[in-house]
């Protein structure tokens, strides 16, 4: 069995999903949302497996910059000259704070040519998933009016009220197509936290898990309210 995701399939499933929706609703919104987060979810599978490769150039950048920094310094220090004695306790102190802040300026330059790599991974991926998360808003938009309470015979709409479009059946599926769209969003986004470490990444991945369950959460209390509306009316097709 299988211990990890497979883009392949996620985007196999993504393409069955956007001709599902054109089918069964053909020029609806959602169709475009499903056929964008496809086209999505091929850039985000060719990122993630980009990101788990290392930059080399990149690497072999800064390890030429960090051993040349090494070797001017070897070079700084053998030509130092150190004083035989240390007239004053001032003096003394001052030598020593100069020797930490060049230390410490040294890790900190050290630190940043190490983890520059890391940052510009994280910054393609926090963009990918930033572009996920917005997906999952978009597609809560568009059910947001699709409420069971709007297809009831006895209800009383305003002027500005939405026009009850679908049927008990049809408004079911639209939700459940919802709901599998914002759960095949979280799977995108999981790629991105497959063999990476990164806390940052990591944290985003789970902030669009965490978003992604709760919209669908949401759909799923409109879904059952629609079912026991619809339990006792035999179903005219399969569902597709």
């Amino acid at each position: 069995m299988p211990n990890r995701l497979d883009a392949s399939h996620i985007i196999a499933t993504l393409d069955r999903l956007a001709l599902r929706v054109d089918e069964r609703f053909p020029n609806a919104g959602l169709g475009r949302v499903a056929t964008d987060l496809a086209a999505l979810s091929r850039e985000a599978a060719a990122a993630s497996a980009a990101l788990q490769r290392p930059y080399w150039v990149i690497r072999i950048g800064v390890g030429s910059i960090v051993f040349l920094g090494a070797a001017l310094l070897v070079l700084a220090m053998r030509g130092l000259r150190v004083p035989r004695g240390i007239d004053s306790v001032a003096d003394m102190l001052q030598t020593i704070e100069s020797g930490i802040n060049d230390a410490v300026f040294l890790g900190l330059a050290i630190y940043f040519l190490i983890s520059l790599e890391q940052r510009i991974k994280r910054r393609r991926a926090l963009a990918l998933i930033h572009r996920l998360r917005s997906i999952a808003h978009i597609v809560d938009m568009h059910q947001l009016t699709k409420d069971p309470d709007r297809v009831r015979a006895d209800r009383t709409a305003t002027a500005s009220s939405p026009r009850p479009e679908l049927s008990l059946d049809a408004l079911g599926r639209y939700l459940d197509y919802c709901s599998e769209l914002l759960s095949l969003t979280s799977k995108i986004a999981a790629l991105f936290g497959e063999r990476r470490s990164d806390p940052v990444v990591l944290a985003a991945v789970n902030e669009v898990e965490q978003l992604a369950t709760g919209l669908s959460t949401k759909i799923w209390q409109k879904i059952t309210i629609l079912n026991n509306a619809k339990a006792l009316t035999p179903r005219s097709s399969a569902p597709r």
